[in-house]
């Protein structure tokens, strides 16, 4: 922590930091409208190594009814009513500090028009608190968790603060319950080099499908948060390139055990070459919408023949 840069400023706790429209592949194969919902709330205690999304976060609980009120902002700004809509709180929505119990009954009156709901959570944290929020739903509920990796060396080493046991006993009690299971892996995260990076993104997407996960996001781990610019520094950590990207999600489609998706969201800041870059970013969007592999991007500048 005592290395962090300073966190944004200027977040006002009745409007989320950010919100935009998307499309992602439904479990029918479907392209739908997408809305994602980034919440401010207050920052989550679990302080993992690598993330920096408490930059937009609050140092104290928002007051009750603040994030009915931020999602009903970002409602009335989508131009068409979402099938899809991800409330992400940058920490686990069932955080009694970061998304009041008090305020379920509200947010699923506000979401009643789409058909499917996806919050974030720690593995910890699931219970009974998710079977209140989903018993108060009419869409159908998912729950995204930061697996990040299953090297056995690693995920202790990220300040998860949990276990593979852990997230086990969380998506068994998810499935018991019907309820859908997404899973977030790090491309490339610190201590692992670039090839023990892809293969341990693959492996820990089998891990997460083997468990009932319907959905794995490969998230390129980033910089930005001051700890991981030191890990940088001292070479145990290598920001992930557009190819890395590309070769662990070809070969976690090649699994074929569920919908894969890269996440491009800041494509734009990782390394790779400038001549190809749009045209990769372009194939990644396009295998996300179609879930399957697309010719490889040829480059005279950086994969010449």
């Amino acid at each position: 922590m005592a290395q962090r840069p300073p966190r944004n400023a200027g977040l006002n706790i009745h409007q989320p930091y950010s919100f935009f429209l998307e499309k992602e592949v439904d479990l029918s194969g479907l392209s739908i409208d997408s809305a994602t919902i980034l919440l401010t709330n207050k920052e989550c205690p679990w302080r993992c190594l690598m993330c920096d999304l408490w930059k937009n976060t609050t140092v104290r609980s928002v007051p009750l009814r603040a994030i009915p009120e931020q999602i009903a902002f970002a409602l009335k700004n989508f131009p068409i009513g979402p099938a899809q809509l991800k409330l992400y709180n940058s920490g686990s929505f069932f955080d009694s500090a970061a998304i009041p119990v008090a305020d379920y009954t509200e947010i699923a009156k506000l979401v009643e028009s789409a058909r499917h709901v996806i919050v974030e959570s720690h593995p910890r944290l699931v219970g009974q608190k998710t079977l209140f929020f989903r018993n108060l739903l009419s869409p159908s509920l998912e729950v995204a968790i930061g697996l990040e990796t299953i090297h056995p060396r690693v995920l202790p080493l990220l300040n998860k603060r949990f276990d593979l046991g852990h997230f086990q006993a969380a998506t068994h009690f998810l499935a018991a319950e019907g309820i859908a299971i997404r899973a977030f892996i790090l491309v490339n995260p610190p201590f692992l080099n670039e090839k023990e990076g892809i293969d341990w993104a693959v492996r820990s997407a089998e891990f997460a499908f083997s468990c009932g996960a319907a959905v794995v996001s490969l998230i390129p781990t980033r910089a930005g948060n001051g700890a991981m610019e030191r890990l940088q520094e001292t070479g145990e950590f290598t920001p992930p390139g557009i190819p890395n990207l590309e070769q662990a999600f070809e070969r976690a489609l090649d699994l074929k055990a569920g919908r894969v998706f890269a996440d491009i969201w800041d494509i734009d800041k990782m390394p790779g070459c400038q001549v190809c870059r749009e045209q990769r970013t372009q194939r990644l969007q396009a295998m996300n919408l179609a879930q399957t592999c697309l010719p490889a991007i040829r480059c005279s500048a950086c994969s010449p023949a």
